[in-house]
């Protein structure tokens, strides 16, 4: 008789764009973005620089990545990372 395989579960991923998640609750918006492709950059930049960065949303993107995204921060970090953001652009 064969031994069952025991197989970890593959880590789960942060979504690209949270959609209620209690741990972003008192994160502070520093930009709004209409898809998901520009607020996930602009989230990816800010990474790289140290700034621990999230997209948020309000409601489920459509089908296309389209909606109201916000790119949130800590309170803590939303002067450095509203620096980085208008230097930026």
């Amino acid at each position: 008789m064969p031994w069952p395989r025991f197989r970890k579960p593959a880590p789960k991923e942060d979504p690209d764009v949270s959609v209620d998640d209690p741990r972003l609750d008192g994160w502070e918006t520093v930009s709004t973005f209409e898809d998901r492709a520009t607020a996930v950059a602009w989230r990816d930049r800010l990474r790289e620089l140290g700034v621990a960065a999230s997209c948020v949303a309000d409601r489920p993107l459509d089908r296309f990545g389209r909606g109201d995204v916000y790119l949130v921060v800590p309170p803590d970090q939303w002067s450095r990372a509203n620096e980085i953001v208008e230097n930026l652009e």
